[in-house]
């Protein structure tokens, strides 16, 4: 049977699954794991890690988003049948030079094919609908694998008639054959849920032909460096370059895209203060741009090292919003951290000094480790002489309430280094809370009281 033939029945199994899903009494059990960016987070934004489909039912059962989300943009796999990962790079004060370590970030492999693919995508269309406002307006970002077969889905999902635009993001990275021509663009397709969408056409530079002057009554024209040129409104065609090694917003995750890719999308379809939602979140790009755009926003990803890294990334851009994990309860630390605090007397005032030192960390077992195992010697080594390195970010909440971790104070490694000492003066410290992940997506708390 062709994949052609089967697509209906995906369609039909697929809103099945969707309805249920959304008709269940209870949801899925995502638990508030951290406060990030103030006392608390009145924002609504949020970051998640778990299974996308879950986290979309906690959003329409627990925090009553249905019908008000005014973009959600999806970056999902792309059906390339390959698995990719991460750079990690250690730099260590007692340890010769480490090589560039690779871990798994997410697979792109899929047993039953095309079929699969297509089934776990369109259930996740068919909320992602449900979550919508009138106005909104959902982007999926694919590229040659599987574009055509996604379109057929949401052809059928959001209507034909609510497709309007088909969005080509050309650059110049990628590899070369001899075989085809190269592969130098991405696909996004643009669909609305209503007639009633919001839209906000911006501008750009069209050259006039040879860049001379055309001189058109009533058409103004300008000249730069280049040459002559007239305003119009931006086409379908986007010319921008992929996130370089060398880029101030390289995070390391293989398939990161560019800031300026989200700053369009928002940009043209999200009004200002406006929801926006990715499930498929990855190096946290779309959160990152909606965050200095003034949108709230919302993303989730199931893998630990895409949203430990996310999270990385939006406390240093100052962030504010809520951090869930899924599970009806914390799971296994993965590690332990030594730490060392103490309070004494202020000489100066009549206050409490408290002092906070991170001095170890030490993992339970290798197994949550997921380098290639030519690299786990290594990680021992680093274990066993310099811990504090693989310690990619913690933080301080020096009044604990026993039940979120709301930090006051924030470390994150930077050009190789993190910051392992706090000091601070107050009346009494009571509860301390202190919570670090590791470059390998675990998270690890520690309580002093």
């Amino acid at each position: 049977m062709s994949l052609l033939s089967q697509l209906s029945r995906i369609l039909e199994d697929s809103k099945t699954e969707a309805l249920a899903l959304m008709e269940a009494e209870a949801s899925a059990n995502f638990l508030l794991a951290e406060t990030c960016g103030g006392a608390s987070s009145e924002t609504g934004n949020m970051l998640a890690r778990g299974d996308n489909l879950s986290f979309m039912q906690f959003l329409l059962k627990e925090k009553d988003l249905k019908g008000k989300l005014d973009l959600i943009y999806v970056d999902p796999p792309f059906f390339s049948k390959s698995d990719y990962g991460a750079e990690i790079k250690l730099v260590s004060k007692t340890s010769k030079k480490i090589p560039v370590l690779k871990q798994p970030a997410y697979r792109d492999t899929w047993d039953k094919g095309m079929e699969q693919y297509l089934r776990m995508l369109a259930v996740r269309f068919y909320v992602m609908k449900e979550l919508l406002a009138d106005t909104g307006c959902l982007w999926v970002h694919l590229d040659w694998h599987a574009v055509h077969y996604v379109k057929i889905l949401l052809d059928e999902i959001f209507g034909q008639q609510n497709f309007v635009n088909e969005v080509i993001w050309q650059y110049k990275s990628g590899g070369v054959s001899k075989r085809r021509f190269a592969r130098k663009h991405d696909t996004l397709l643009f669909y609305s849920k209503t007639s009633q969408y919001f839209f906000k056409p911006h501008q750009e530079k069209s050259y006039n032909r040879e860049f001379k002057p055309y001189r058109f009554k009533g058409v103004k024209e300008y000249k730069d460096e280049l040459g002559w040129y007239t305003m119009v409104n931006r086409k379908d065609v986007w010319q921008i370059d992929m996130v370089g090694r060398t880029s101030a917003e390289r995070t390391g995750y293989v398939t990161q895209k560019p800031e300026a890719l989200m700053n369009r999308i928002l940009e043209s379809c999200t009004p200002e203060g406006g929801l926006c939602a990715d499930f498929f979140g990855g190096s946290g790009t779309m959160a990152a741009a909606a965050n200095k755009m003034g949108r709230k926003w919302i993303s989730c990803d199931i893998g630990k090292l895409a949203a430990i890294n996310s999270h990385k990334r939006l406390i240093q851009d100052g962030g504010v919003y809520d951090f869930y994990e899924e599970g009806s309860s914390p799971e296994k630390a993965a590690g332990t951290l030594k730490v060392k605090i103490r309070t004494e007397a202020d000489p100066l005032s009549d206050k409490q000094k408290l002092r906070v030192e991170l001095q170890g960390y030490h993992l339970a077992d290798m197994s949550s480790v997921p380098v290639e195992e030519k690299y786990l010697n290594i990680v021992k080594d680093i274990l066993e002489t310099d811990p504090l390195q693989l310690i990619n970010c913690w933080s301080i909440d020096y009044r604990y309430d026993g039940q979120t971790h709301r930090p006051q104070k924030y470390f994150c490694k930077e050009k190789g280094t993190v910051e392992t000492t706090f000091e601070t003066i107050g009346n009494s410290f009571e509860k301390v809370s202190v919570r670090a992940a590791d470059i390998f997506g675990n998270s690890i708390s520690l309580l002093w009281e």
